[in-house]
């Protein structure tokens, strides 16, 4: 009988709130076919059923603890994760406490070697990177899926085992009052790194797995330095090693250093090694204030991905489908990709209105995007933590090589997660652009006016954007949106003019040309975009028949 921790977790700043075990309407003899359920109540699972629900689709989301995380774990989170925040309503509440950044700086002996500037043009809403420890925002989730009907939150719910993966799923759960089976038609694991649900499968991931382990440690301190990314190398008194610094919110610093070689976990977190360490590094950055340790933990860089995301009707993401390390913030941001990428094509798949492909191309597109970080990651994370001998002499030249040679420095670049393109993607068709945004890159959420950007216009569905001077009077488009509305798509029309006039299509201004310049149109241009703002096709001048070629194609429906 599954007994979860009910005591409410320690924090210096963080009140845990414990959600109580209910029981099940399994439980009492009721049987009821879930259209989805999620295993796992971390962000990627409670952003999909947020995003699940914008479509009308029902999930219930299976929690073994009844409380949120417990420490900071993820605390920072792009300008991409804030903009699929805002789509599931959560965005809003994370900027009342969130600190947002761009910098960040990479020191060797006492001197910045490099110094760098995530990218940042005025028309984007958020900034590049915003810190929050990973509780607040599980705690916003989770208070946005309260007030959604379509989402039953049952914690206090272990998963067990796989009974059935056929033609729907049947799930084998323990809680404090005992064992029961649920039914669905899709199951998806969002169950972290050590994923029961993947384990169960026998799924193995292909890539990497580092050597190097890293103390995590948050404490509170009063600081007065800049909220940015400061890597120190070859500190004084952690020879040959890298320690990290970040702030965040409610006076809490983030403190991450590598463990030499041969040394446990277990060592590392005796108190007499922990906070001799925390102290070295603050006397070395010449912080003399009093501290407190709030949380810390051990882990090591993995570079690791499931090559296919999907298992009949088991589909994974997150931790589940992936586990990346921390360097780049991806974890956490990529997982949020993946949800956004699955629930409208779950959505479609359920209600009828896409095929089946789309399921298969959300493995493709995310495999895809995992596989590209795998790269990337494995270059910051050799870095980082060298593998070898070799690697290592090669790290510690360029770091030599640093004190005296700028155009070394961009070396030291820790390439952070970014919005991935699905630029061979399948459900991808259209002109190739000449400039702009290219088929398979996500919309930028770009300012329209004072307080007023495009996503703040786009919601769950597909938009054909149409660039011209002056509103188009087209009567087939009319006709298109009717016949696609009438079929379950939800399909919507956005006219983006230099001179307004009445119209029956909803318009966005652009007096100066500049959202237009921005996508790289010209008067009479269109551009699709998927509900997931991922651009899948684009005309030089507008043609409904190619237009409605390519709709059939991102549904999965062309053939």
């Amino acid at each position: 009988m599954h007994t979860p921790d009910s005591s409410p977790r320690a924090s210096l700043y963080y009140d845990y709130k414990i959600h109580p075990f209910k029981p099940a309407p399994e439980q009492r003899g009721e049987q009821t076919r879930h259209p989805v359920a999620v295993v796992g109540a971390g962000p990627i699972g409670l952003a999909l059923a947020l995003d699940l629900a914008r479509y009308g689709v029902a999930s219930v989301v299976l929690e073994a603890d009844v409380q949120v995380s417990e420490g900071s774990r993820a605390i920072v989170f792009t300008r991409r994760s804030m903009e699929i925040l805002q789509q599931v309503g959560v965005a809003e509440r994370m900027m009342e406490d969130a600190l947002p950044w761009r910098s960040g700086n990479s020191i060797y002996r006492g001197q910045r070697v490099f110094r760098m500037e995530a990218p940042y043009d005025p028309d984007d809403r958020y900034q590049p990177m915003h810190n929050l420890q990973q509780q607040y925002l599980e705690q916003y989730l989770v208070e946005q899926c309260e007030q959604q009907s379509l989402i039953e939150l049952r914690w206090g719910t272990r998963f067990v085992e796989l009974l059935r993966n056929d033609d729907q799923v049947e799930l084998l759960l323990d809680t404090p009052e005992g064992e029961y089976s649920l039914q669905a038609d899709w199951l998806v694991a969002c169950d972290g790194a050590r994923s029961p649900v993947r384990s169960q499968l026998g799924l193995r991931m292909d890539g990497a797995s580092y050597t190097g382990n890293f103390v995590i440690a948050d404490i509170k301190i009063d600081i007065d330095l800049p909220t940015e990314r400061l890597a120190f190398f070859d500190p004084d008194w952690n020879p040959g090693n890298t320690v990290l610094m970040h702030r965040e919110p409610h006076g809490i610093w983030r403190l991450d250093y590598q463990l030499p070689a041969g040394e446990t976990p277990e060592q590392a977190l005796q108190p007499e090694s922990l906070y001799g360490r925390i102290q070295a590094q603050l006397d070395m950055v010449g912080i003399d204030a009093p501290w407190q340790l709030d949380w810390c933990s051990v882990y090591s860089a993995r570079a690791m991905t499931l090559p296919d995301y999907r298992h009949n009707r088991v589909l994974f993401a997150g931790d589940a489908a992936h586990m990346l390390p921390i360097f780049g913030v991806r974890g956490a941001n990529t997982g949020l990709q993946d949800s956004q990428n699955l629930a409208w094509k779950l959505a479609a798949r359920i209600q009828g209105w896409g095929g089946d492909v789309l399921l298969n191309s959300y493995s493709h597109e995310r495999v895809g995007a995992a596989r590209e970080i795998i790269e990337e990651a494995g270059k910051s994370t050799r870095f980082m933590t060298p593998p070898s001998n070799g690697y290592r002499l090669l790290r510690d030249a360029t770091l030599s090589l640093s004190l005296s040679q700028p155009f070394v420095g961009p070396l030291f670049h820790w390439r952070t997660s970014r919005a991935h393109d699905y630029l061979d993607s399948p459900l991808n068709s259209g002109d190739k652009a000449d400039n702009g945004p290219l088929t398979g890159a996500p919309l930028q959420n770009i300012r329209l006016a004072e307080s007023d950007y495009l996503f703040d216009h786009l919601g769950g569905a597909f938009y054909l954007m149409l660039f011209a001077e002056r509103p188009l009077d087209e009567p087939g488009l009319q006709l298109l949106q009717q016949r696609l509305q009438q079929e379950g798509v939800p399909f919507e029309i956005v006219q983006i003019c230099r001179d307004l006039e009445q119209n029956d299509w909803p318009l966005l201004a652009d007096p100066d040309g500049r959202i237009a310049a921005k996508y790289g149109a010209a008067d009479g241009s269109a551009l699709l975009a998927r509900p997931d703002q991922h651009l899948c096709a684009r005309w030089s001048q507008l043609d409904l028949d190619r237009v409605e070629k390519a709709i059939r194609i991102a549904l999965g429906k062309s053939n």
